[in-house]
């Protein structure tokens, strides 16, 4: 249970931070890349490693890169389309990773606190039984130290749901940004405008 609650806090945070980057990022696309003369001085205005800079690095080497290789049996409209669009499932993949965890977490930790529950109060019956004595003095204090592990088992699955719905809230919105700017970003590499 520790190690689910250890590893369920360590994705809340560090997602949360990545996500935070990305909001970050998003606030100075508007500021840097649509400002700039081209769309290559406009790269370069984009923090490196960000999402937005290698949406904006796979277009515009898709588009650079179009004839003269295999590729040029595909129109160079669909080779940026494909391009750009594999660009954001590959961000909105990296964002998904270690929500699987939380909702495993989120689903399996009360189960793993009922089971403690159960054995505890097998393990307590079995101490009663072999001392003979049956009052509910012996009874209630091993049963409720069973107990306790159903309530840590919901402690570690409730904020592991909360933050795998939080999070995935969360990505939902920083994907809006990032599918507006490729769609943007498509126009320009296509048309030379937004």
């Amino acid at each position: 249970m520790l190690i689910m609650s250890m590893g369920s806090w360590y994705i809340i945070f560090t997602k949360y931070w990545e996500q935070r980057k990305m909001f970050q990022s998003a606030n100075g696309v508007s500021d840097g890349f649509w400002t700039a003369g081209s769309i290559k001085a406009g790269t370069n205005t984009l923090d490196e490693g960000s999402a937005f800079r290698y949406i904006a690095e796979s277009g515009l080497k898709s588009s650079e890169h179009h004839e003269g290789t295999l590729v040029e049996q595909i129109d160079r409209h669909t080779w940026i389309s494909m391009s750009v669009s594999r660009a954001v499932e590959n961000i909105q993949s990296r964002l998904s990773d270690g929500l699987a965890f939380l909702a495993t977490v989120g689903s399996t930790a009360p189960f793993v606190g009922l089971f403690g529950t159960v054995w505890g109060i097998y393990g307590a019956l079995t101490q009663i039984g072999i001392a003979g004595q049956a009052s509910i003095d012996k009874v209630a204090g091993p049963v409720g130290e069973a107990l306790i592990m159903t309530a840590i088992g919901l402690a570690v699955a409730v904020p592991a749901v909360m933050g795998y719905n939080w999070l995935v809230r969360r990505n939902k919105s920083v994907m809006e940004k990032v599918r507006a700017f490729s769609g943007d970003l498509h126009n320009v590499l296509l048309a030379g405008k937004r």
